[in-house]
């Protein structure tokens, strides 16, 4: 065994001068690593790989009858049987990290699209379940929850508020028209189809949203700008260009996102105005027998001759 390292000690010295001069001209030839430099040449063949032969040749000192063949030879071919191995296993501890980062990142980017969508939720406005439908859900309401479930397959629950936001309003705006109106009522079924054209319109928005969404679900921005950052001048001409088009996507993406967004927002706010102008209507019989000023003038009067009747029973 001491004759075997001491064989392979001597093959690895004879090899450290090869392989510094093959590393000198191409240092991707004599480095494993992604992107070897001549320095790490200089440094691995002429202090790492010596020393490494140094000290298994002291070690064979102890004892053996000299260098053997077999370690010799072991010697000569450790360093290009390694250099693969040492690929392979830089390339595995690369994408296990890349891996871990990648799962980081989408934890990261779900904990801050929940939050963003908990900050855009409204207070007072009822959250649909795609899974489970009210039970008197109408056909109107199954596409807003479809819609929904869109936009959450899209990993945008951010955006699939607005759903919520939209049901809301057209429920809200429902319970006041029955309670200015009754069902029969020609004027009931014309505002009701008024109503259902604008959510049917702002759920084929959402739709819409949720389709521009998945295009560009794979892309992760925020990696992007990263290797943007971290790799500088590194990065070749053709892997730049398609990091920046990859980013233009997104932010293309996501400006036609904000101006759908901007178009949900006005047909909420319409009807809005719409349950507000709805509220105003005075459709039933009044229950007092007097207007109210009429009221108040008859009460002053009664007051003024309050005193008169007591004075009277006296």
């Amino acid at each position: 065994m001491l004759g075997f390292l001491q064989g392979f000690s001597y093959g690895l010295f004879m090899t450290c001068l090869p392989w510094l001069l093959v590393g000198l001209v191409n240092p991707r030839l004599a480095v494993g690593t992604e992107t070897p430099a001549r320095w790490q040449v200089i440094v691995r063949y002429c202090l790492v790989v010596p020393f490494i032969g140094m000290l298994l040749w002291l070690t064979s000192l102890w004892g053996g009858f000299g260098p053997s063949l077999p370690g010799w030879l072991a010697g000569i071919v450790a360093i290009p049987l390694a250099l693969p191995l040492e690929r392979r296993l830089r390339g595995w501890l690369r994408h296990r990290r890349e891996r871990r980062l990648q799962a980081q990142r989408e934890a990261e980017s779900r904990q801050r699209r929940n939050r963003q969508a908990g900050e855009a939720q409204e207070a007072g406005v009822a959250i649909l379940d795609p899974a489970r439908p009210p039970v008197d859900a109408d056909s109107l309401v199954l596409a807003m929850c479809r819609s929904k479930q869109g936009l959450l397959d899209a990993s945008r629950p951010d955006l699939a508020v607005q759903a919520d936001r939209l049901y809301s309003r057209y429920r809200h705006v429902l319970t006041v028209l029955s309670g200015r109106f009754d069902s029969g009522e020609l004027a009931f079924e014309r505002a009701r189809g008024l109503v259902a054209e604008v959510c049917l319109g702002t759920v084929d928005t959402l739709n819409a949203m949720a389709s521009q969404a998945r295009g560009v679900a794979s892309v992760d921005a925020d990696f992007v700008r990263r290797r943007l950052a971290t790799a500088g001048q590194r990065l070749g001409e053709e892997e730049r260009a398609a990091l920046m088009r990859r980013l233009e996507l997104v932010e293309e993406t996501e400006r036609r996102l904000g101006e759908l967004t901007a178009r949900n927002e006005s047909a909420l706010t319409v009807l809005d105005d719409t349950a507000v102008a709805m509220a105003r209507i005075e459709t039933g019989r009044p229950q007092a027998s007097l207007t109210t000023e009429r009221a108040l003038e008859e009460l002053s009067r009664f007051v003024e001759g309050a005193d008169r009747y007591g004075h009277g029973s006296g």
